[in-house]
């Protein structure tokens, strides 16, 4: 990513966690400084743009050693995060469930516990009178013993979520009703198409990371089946490790589901590597072989004409720079919509519906006798009837009804003709 997008990205994140930008710094070095990430010149420049500016908190898009913080924050001399911290922060004013809290926590103390070494001797509990000589037992390992436990105590705590969460998947898995994932960049507008398919009320935001905890709704489906759509939490280039960990069980929604919608920003200039980094996590958490198909979202804010409005020839196009642009397989099924106007939804849930491996749509006959209203009327709540012949005592009736439904009237003797 170019070095003005990815400072872009870190302003928006900075802006997202109540923070106001004052300067931008950029450096380019042929490697590191293992002391300070920077050279001395330039930490010399950030001391002086930090006091000048009045500012509190310095913000580097680089992940910084425990020994690289301290030392900016000593010559600097007003505190020093980076990027994983940042995203950490937002992560934990945003969750609102307990399991989201206790993900978060998590992810906050496995960040935290290799930075508790080096504060030097103030941390020590020295000792007193008889028998207690010598230095002791060390503040440092009292906290490191304390931060231990709980994250094995938050660590099962999860366990049991995630056994809970494969329970609820099993009892699903009981009735042929397949999960909708969606996935994408944090703000690529999952939570406003979340809402737009399922008639839901999640909060929408443009703040990145708006919505954390996932959220299942039950969806209809043209051909009337029925299925339920999951939200989950919006990816991000570099993604923190101790994250991706964290939230295990509540990313496991999207690699149990029968088909993934991956929700991208269209008129964003890095949606290709947007793309790309989704993809990536998917692969991470084994969630790249499910069947998906790519949402071009926000086609409203594209230029007049790059996409004509329900036209599939601009789609395709579309479709297929992105797709060549993140690597991926042209073959993939794409739909462009809005998410916010509308635009486009009646065909992605008909692309959703022919995508769906799971409990597929057959198209039937039946002879019912006229006073058998209860399976006619399972047929229409449960699939689309297409026609109906009456004779004298029959109704003959044509329908695409899914095939769990086919099975269920054979198994009560009501026959196919």
């Amino acid at each position: 990513m170019p070095v003005d997008e990815s400072l872009d990205e870190l302003a928006e994140l900075a802006s997202s966690a109540g923070a106001r930008v004052v300067e931008r710094l950029v450096q380019s070095r042929a490697a590191p400084d293992a002391a300070t990430l920077v050279g001395r010149g330039k930490v010399e420049e950030l001391a002086g743009a930090a006091l000048a500016g009045g500012v509190d908190v310095v913000i580097f898009d680089h992940d910084l050693s425990p020994t690289q913080q301290r030392n900016l924050e000593k010559a600097i001399g007003c505190k020093v995060i980076d990027r994983t911290q940042l995203i950490l922060d937002i992560f934990a004013s945003r969750a609102r469930t307990r399991e989201g809290r206790l993900q978060v926590e998590l992810a906050q103390l496995n960040y935290l516990l290799p930075r508790l070494s080096g504060h030097g001797v103030e941390m020590s509990r020295l000792g007193g009178g008889i028998g207690t000589r010598g230095p002791g037992e060390t503040q440092l390992e009292t906290d490191r013993r304390r931060i231990g436990k709980r994250i094995k105590k938050i660590a099962d705590d999860l366990e049991g979520v995630r056994a809970g969460r494969a329970l609820h998947r099993k009892r699903r898995s009981a009735v042929p009703l397949a999960t909708l994932a969606l996935a994408g960049y944090t703000n690529a507008g999952k939570s406003t198409l979340f809402n737009r398919l399922a008639d839901a009320t999640v909060l929408t935001d443009a703040r990145m990371f708006a919505t954390l905890d996932p959220t299942v709704r039950p969806l209809t489906l043209p051909s009337r089946r029925r299925v339920l759509a999951s939200d989950t939490v919006g990816f991000i280039r570099n993604l923190p490790t101790t994250l991706v960990k964290a939230f295990r069980a509540t990313l496991e929604e999207a690699r149990e589901a029968a088909l993934v919608l991956h929700v991208v920003d269209i008129s964003s200039a890095s949606a290709e590597a947007h793309t790309t980094h989704v993809e990536k996590v998917l692969a991470e958490i084994g969630a790249a072989e499910i069947p998906q198909i790519l949402v071009m979202n926000k086609m409203d804010r594209l230029p007049a004409g790059e996409l004509e409005a329900g036209g599939e020839t601009g789609e395709e196009t579309l479709a297929k720079r992105l797709l060549a642009g993140a690597g991926l397989t042209t073959d993939t099924r794409a739909v462009a919509i809005s998410a916010l106007t509308g635009a486009g939804i009646p065909r992605l849930l008909r692309v959703i519906d022919q995508a769906l491996p799971l409990d597929p749509v057959v198209r039937a006959s039946f002879r019912l006798p006229l006073g058998d209203g209860a399976t006619l009327a399972l047929l229409h709540q449960f699939g689309r009837v297409l026609e109906k012949r009456y004779g004298e005592d029959w109704c003959d009736v044509e329908a695409e009804i899914p095939e769990s439904l086919s099975r269920r009237l054979a198994g009560l003797g009501r026959r196919e003709v």
